[in-house]
């Protein structure tokens, strides 16, 4: 497996218009990365509590906005 010092060396070499390209994909690769733990967290019922909570003070009228 590539080393971290290795990826980090070959992206500091790419010429700019290189650098945009990986910076659109890795936004998008993380993102997508971003989406599944959140959806994993739900299906797992981690966020339930959190829900539930904010549900409530949005009934209890003690939600502010964001």
């Amino acid at each position: 497996m590539i080393s971290i010092q290795a990826i980090e060396r070959a992206i500091e070499q790419l010429p700019a218009h290189d650098l945009a390209e990986f910076r659109r994909w890795f936004a998008q690769f993380d993102e997508a990365v971003w989406d599944a733990q959140i959806e994993a967290n739900a299906c797992a019922g981690k966020l339930d509590e959190m829900a539930a909570e904010a549900l409530a003070e949005y009934h209890n009228g003690t939600a502010r906005e964001l």
